[in-house]
């Protein structure tokens, strides 16, 4: 299937610094795209890979699962692990999610993370009903633009597939198991008003890595899609900010462009 015009992947090859952004689910790489090029326009390296089975139609979406999604961003980070010298990872609701097992995986490899609206947990319809309903009914609805910004849309599937829903659950499930393996800084940037992830799925998160280097800022204009919402240029600047603190070379003329 021919991939829906806008959600593309966007690379951008930079300096020294790479970062690596993921999508979330039934989403695409628009939602980050703004993001991306804020970095890009900085002179960091930018990988914004689009995860199997999205960015087309729910039906592709439906015959892939959590393996699929995070070997795509596995593959990714060890790409920009050989062509930049420190490598950071950030992500979108899921995308979070993705975010977090990389960095508890590769460890030193991941220089630090930064989640917006992370998921831990599955919500929108019971999780335990899921193994026999995803038999039965293939769809439920969707769970994109949830966004306060007037005129600013996601573009995301209308439906959710409950297979790919069933394997995002486990997902879930798997991470929260892993989170303590989480040591790096850890930037959390999460909307009060989110109608999609509630804000104890990053109080748990909070609470079960081992990170020491822990900022959490509010994004008090924003929904879930914070990063097209009010607050973007807050998320671009955070990010960039805490990267620069943690890689001084971004920021200094031609040291973050290669130069």
């Amino acid at each position: 299937m021919p991939v829906l015009p806008g959600a593309e992947p966007y690379r951008h090859e930079g300096g020294e610094v790479g970062v690596l952004l993921c999508h979330g689910f039934t989403g695409s790489p628009q939602s980050l795209r703004p993001w991306a090029e804020y970095l890009a326009d900085r002179g960091l390296t930018v990988s914004l890979p689009l995860l199997p089975g999205h960015g087309t139609r729910w039906e592709d979406l439906q015959l892939t699962g959590w393996q699929d999604w995070y070997a795509e961003v596995d593959r990714e980070l060890r790409s920009l692990r050989e062509r930049c010298g420190e490598v950071f990872v950030a992500g979108l609701s899921m995308g979070g999610t993705l975010a977090l097992r990389l960095a508890a995986k590769h460890g030193e490899a991941v220089a630090g993370v930064v989640v917006v609206n992370p998921a831990n947990h599955m919500h929108g319809f019971s999780p335990y009903a899921l193994p026999v309903a995803r038999h039965l009914v293939r769809t439920t609805k969707g769970i994109a633009s949830d966004i306060a910004k007037e005129g600013s849309a996601e573009l995301g599937y209308d439906r959710v597939p409950l297979h790919a829903a069933h394997s995002l659950r486990n997902f879930f499930r798997l991470v929260d198991g892993e989170l303590p393996q989480v040591t790096q800084p850890l930037l959390v940037l999460r909307s009060p008003q989110d109608h999609v992830v509630p804000a104890a799925d990053s109080a748990r998160i909070l609470g079960r890595v081992s990170s020491r280097d822990v900022t959490e800022v509010l994004l008090e204009q924003s929904y879930h899609v914070a990063t097209l919402d009010h607050d973007a240029d807050r998320i671009f600047e955070e990010s960039l900010a805490f990267i620069g603190r943690l890689a001084p070379s971004v920021g200094k003329e031609g040291t973050a462009a290669g130069g």
